[in-house]
């Protein structure tokens, strides 16, 4: 089982990370949705938030981690796309770190402006840098605008993943899939 990436497929570390943030952000996506529309007296008026920033805190590590995996890794090659396909699969790609970055130091800006620390699972307490309560509206804005920029580029990404597999036979897809092809 090939843990790291060659230049012929991700390894097993790389697809597990990536895979495991697509569901993460996409059900955080969901859950935000679902969560705002909340009223006081709903069961899961404190848990439906708490999930969410307790995960994002998580993602926010995960996504650290695998910026890291990423540089001192190699990448597979792209020799199957064009070169306005590897040019917007670079931009895409390297785009996501600060957008998601900025998407989840938002949420946690939204979440500490009035001073409580974010209690992740009851594991550990990220404490609260500033305190602003004026803030948390500027902050929520920007993590809404942020989370449909978010989704809005995880729809073109999955778009041209399933592209590159059925309509041009390439190995884009299943590299992220299965890794690289078996000698």
């Amino acid at each position: 089982m090939q843990i790291r990436d060659t230049a012929s497929g991700y390894g097993l570390t790389t697809r597990a990370i990536h895979w495991i943030m697509a569901v993460a952000i996409i059900g955080m996506y969901v859950l935000g949705l679902w969560m705002v529309d909340l009223n006081y007296y709903s069961p899961y008026y404190q848990s439906a938030p708490n999930l969410h920033r307790s995960v994002g805190i998580l993602l926010l590590i995960l996504l650290t981690v695998r910026f890291g995996w990423r540089l001192a890794n190699v990448h597979p090659a792209d020799d199957e796309l064009s070169t306005a396909e590897r040019w917007a699969a670079k931009l895409v790609h390297w785009g996501f770190y600060p957008l998601l970055f900025a998407l989840m130091i938002s949420g946690y800006l939204m979440s500490t402006a009035d001073g409580r620390p974010i209690e992740v699972f009851d594991w550990f307490k990220v404490p609260a840098i500033i305190e602003d309560k004026g803030m948390e509206k500027t902050a929520g804005e920007i993590h809404e605008t942020l989370a449909n920029i978010t989704m809005l580029v995880v729809l073109l990404h999955a778009i041209a993943a399933l592209k590159h597999h059925f309509f041009d036979r390439s190995r884009v897809l299943t590299r992220m899939l299965s890794g690289s092809p078996k000698s």
